[in-house]
């Protein structure tokens, strides 16, 4: 069993940054892929980001390449989401995921356990 614990939103304006962090509690934390996922108003929940635990691959969807980081710290047992040059499109609840193996990490469904978000508003 795995909780997690987002923290880190807020407002910012366009092309700040903010950094998302997301607490596990638990076993074996270093033994999950972590992924982030985000839903905005009236829109799907979608993929932003993800990484391995083995070997620490990392994936992005297209739109955030470039100016998100995501990262882990297994002795911490906390993965982050840097996010650079904000834009109003990122504005979402954001999401921390956790699953012992995701066969696709670009898949919600793969993953097992879930924060509860943290609101990330982009202003003009």
């Amino acid at each position: 069993q795995v909780q997690l614990a987002e923290s880190g939103g807020g407002l910012v304006q366009a092309g700040g940054s903010l950094r998302l962090s997301c607490a596990a509690s638990g076993r074996a934390f270093g033994n999950y892929d972590m992924g982030w996922f985000r839903r905005a108003p009236g829109k799907e929940r979608e993929f932003v980001a993800a990484i391995r635990w083995i070997g620490g691959r990392t994936l992005y969807v297209d739109s955030v390449k470039g100016r998100f980081t995501i990262s882990r710290d297994n002795a911490k047992n906390t993965v982050y989401l840097q996010m650079n040059s904000l834009k109003l499109e990122d504005t979402a609840v954001y999401y921390c995921a956790a699953a012992p193996f995701a066969s696709r990490p670009t898949d919600w469904a793969d993953y097992d356990y879930w924060g509860q978000g943290t609101q990330v508003t982009v202003s003009s």
